[in-house]
């Protein structure tokens, strides 16, 4: 099971979606929307770097009887995705992403 040693909510809800860095430092993408999660590997945050669009090739699954469903809490996304936050982990809510972004705005 892949540790993850920061996860950043980037997204709440309609989609959940969070960045994450494993402990060996490889950047995940973690994404639920429609009832189903994915999560994907890429070099570094941001789709402008992507070379293939986000399509689950690290891990998926479905809710079937739910595909409206856009929102998940991280816990259950890691059980179901097969991964799990290592100790001491570094898990940023959206409401601190957020925060952060505001104060890295240029004021006019």
């Amino acid at each position: 099971m892949t540790a993850l040693a920061r996860v950043v909510c980037t997204c709440p809800s309609v989609p959940s979606q969070w960045d994450a860095w494993t402990v060996d430092g490889q950047y995940l993408y973690l994404r639920y929307r429609f009832g189903r999660g994915t999560v994907d590997a890429y070099e570094a945050p941001g789709p402008e770097g992507w070379d293939v669009a986000p399509g689950g090739y690290v891990a998926e699954f479905r809710d079937p009887d739910d595909p409206w469903r856009g929102e998940i809490e991280l816990e259950e996304f890691l059980r179901r995705a097969g991964l799990r936050l290592a100790p001491l982990a570094s898990v940023v809510s959206y409401e601190e992403y957020a925060r952060r972004r505001l104060d890295e705005e240029p004021t006019t």
